[in-house]
């Protein structure tokens, strides 16, 4: 029997209940990256770097976020299936709670249903907000609304409810492969790395760094965040131009995840790929008359392309 939405709903938890499964798994996961610096080589260091990029840039990155939250670019339904099974390695849930969760975000963003704002506190923001309360646990209402696309596909409904499989298999090929060292260094160290890399999207990127587009949340951009989080950390452009699957919109302002969809492109596997060119901004300010900020794009998790996005 098909899973359905009402199977992977999950209980919410009190507002200030903690949520001992996630809570747990968490000390776990950041004594085993402790433990991983007792068996430091580079030989380490560059499998844990290659499977963050995996999970974090592939999956995280370029698979629950531009295309399955904001659509910023469509690819064949095995591309999108491989983007969401890397970007379960990440830890950080399947891709029906991540996309809810996500899409509550912008939609509130640093405002009062927001999940996870700077404004309820800076710990909160980076890590409190999955520990307590119900932020990490939709019920079926919830997850019909904000991710109706993803409802109706049965594999992201089967992989919802079964998230971690692929890190078990992940952890028990490394073990077979390299022992215990290449179990802390690609399991654990790994995904702590990955997943403070991804709260510090929730966190910094919504507390320091430069403005470039007037929105009306807390969103800035932010270079480290940016080089943590494989181009994640150009959050104001983000959050000003959501659909766009380019955030590095300068061409000083890295975005590894932009790279990697660029070359999908290239290789025929991506198109109807969403991207705002700061060309157009500079176009607008030169016929504006005053001073007047240019205004951002309504925050929206989803759009055709308008005047300031172009299809490439």
């Amino acid at each position: 029997m098909a899973l359905q939405i009402d199977d992977i709903a999950k209980k919410s938890a009190g507002d200030n209940e903690i949520n001992w499964v996630t809570a747990t798994a968490m000390v776990l996961f950041h004594v085993g990256a402790i433990a991983a610096l007792f068996f430091f080589s580079w030989k380490m260091v560059l499998l844990a770097v290659f499977l963050n990029w995996v999970a974090g840039s592939l999956g995280i990155g370029m698979g629950y976020h531009r295309l399955l939250t904001h659509r910023g670019y469509k690819t064949p339904k095995w591309v999108e299936y491989v983007l969401t099974v890397c970007a379960t390695l990440a830890l950080e849930g399947g891709p029906i709670f991540w996309v809810a969760t996500h899409r509550i975000h912008h939609q509130h963003s640093d405002h009062e249903g927001d999940p996870h704002s700077p404004i309820d506190g800076k710990w909160w923001a980076h890590m409190g907000w999955i520990l307590v309360g119900k932020s990490m646990h939709h019920d079926a209402s919830t997850l019909t609304r904000y991710v109706p696309d993803l409802a109706k596909d049965k594999f992201h409904v089967w992989i919802s409810r079964y998230h971690y499989v692929p890190e078990i298999v992940l952890g028990l090929i490394l073990l077979a492969v390299g022992g215990v060292p290449w179990v802390l260094w690609g399991i654990f160290f790994r995904t702590v790395l990955g997943l403070h890399s991804t709260w510090l999207v929730n966190s910094a990127t919504h507390s320091w760094g430069t403005r470039r587009f007037q929105t009306r949340d807390l969103s800035t951009n932010s270079w480290w965040v940016g080089l943590l989080a494989w181009g994640e950390g150009w959050h104001n452009n983000h959050h000003a131009h959501p659909v766009s699957a380019r955030h590095g919109l300068a061409w000083y302002e890295v975005d590894f995840n932009w790279y990697g969809i660029w070359l999908l492109k290239k290789l025929g596997l991506a198109w109807n790929v969403y991207t705002f060119k700061l060309s157009s901004m500079k176009q607008s300010a030169k016929t504006a008359t005053g001073l007047a900020a240019p205004q951002p794009a309504e925050i929206v998790t989803s759009a055709q392309p308008d005047t300031d996005f172009v299809s490439v």
